[in-house]
């Protein structure tokens, strides 16, 4: 035990104890984890020496929780891409760092910064406690930490998530169900020296630059490049995006044929026909006024994660 807490001195974080531990018991992980989840985290903690104040929440639980605790030195987060998206702007308000339980369904952040998503592999680097500084990026307000989707994705989300179906089965009935009440949507995007109108079915925004590289896609090359990146899904009838909806809800769009690339900037806004826009952020959905104000926080975040990630 002192061995371990040595090793977050040496990291410069003045832990706390006991230190928040704040699991959405609804994210993919861990609802498959079911009743044994508690004791894995109690039993993966004291194994590290570290004394917690674990809570297992629902997802609408998560918010005011983490706001509660924000301002501790540091602050453990479990669950996936959402809900860590939903912690980390008040967390880097309150100056607190973020430990991640990748519990989640597809865990992409945990992924990209190294983060091992087995509990006990994730724990034992929460106690050594390295950490390094990521952007966050916001659009009105609302903070993401990996993308936000206009358009077409977020309405097979919301299709999705309405079945009772694992999301695996449920993504072909979503993109067809989509698919039916598509529209292409003509956006005014305004970019530092750029005014640019487009139609789409889909505009993506990326934390940072994403990789279209075939078999990379959905990586990112940094996470302190201080960008946007900015993509649209190519004009096409509806049964020629029917591929493309079922890929992107698998995670397996294909880049040569999904995306055109627009642009790198530190700031975006985006206008189009109507007040209120449904807007995935990190794969949750959300109701936003238009217009949508995009924006990055350079290295607002500090986080426990290796210093080789991405």
């Amino acid at each position: 035990m002192v061995q371990r807490t040595a090793a977050l001195d040496r990291s410069s974080l003045r832990v706390t104890l006991p230190v928040p531990v704040l699991v959405n018991a609804g994210g993919g992980t861990a609802a498959a984890k079911g009743e044994g989840l508690r004791d894995e985290l109690e039993q993966a903690f004291a194994d590290f020496g570290l004394a917690v104040d674990l809570q297992l929440l629902e997802g609408g639980q998560m918010q005011a929780a983490v706001e509660k605790v924000a301002g501790a030195p540091l602050v453990v987060v479990g669950g996936g891409d959402g809900t860590l998206g939903s912690a980390a702007g008040a967390l880097a308000e309150a100056g607190s760092a973020l430990g991640i339980l990748p519990l989640g369904t597809r865990n992409h952040l945990a992924r990209e910064l190294g983060i091992p998503l087995d509990i006990p592999g994730a724990v034992k680097l929460i106690a050594e406690g390295p950490r390094r500084r990521i952007d966050l990026a916001r659009v009105n307000g609302a903070v993401f930490v990996n993308n936000a989707s206009i358009g077409l994705y977020p309405d097979m989300v919301e299709e999705r998530d309405g079945l009772a179906l694992p999301k695996k089965l449920a993504a072909l009935p979503a993109a067809f169900a989509a698919l039916k009440r598509m529209r292409h949507r003509r956006l005014h995007l305004q970019m530092p020296g750029e005014d640019r109108q487009i139609v789409t079915p889909m505009l993506f925004v990326g934390n940072n630059r994403y990789v279209l590289d075939a078999g990379k896609l959905g990586q990112r090359e940094a996470l302190d490049d201080g960008v946007l990146s900015v993509y649209a899904v190519a004009s096409r009838r509806r049964l020629a995006l029917l591929g493309f909806a079922v890929r992107a809800l698998l995670g397996r769009a294909d880049p040569e044929r999904d995306f055109a690339a627009i642009g790198d900037v530190p700031q975006l806004c985006v206008r189009g026909p109507g007040d209120d826009v449904h807007i995935a952020l990190d794969g949750e959905v959300r109701a936003l006024a238009a217009p949508l104000e995009f924006s990055i926080a350079p290295k607002a975040l500090s986080v426990i994660a290796p210093a080789g990630g991405s």
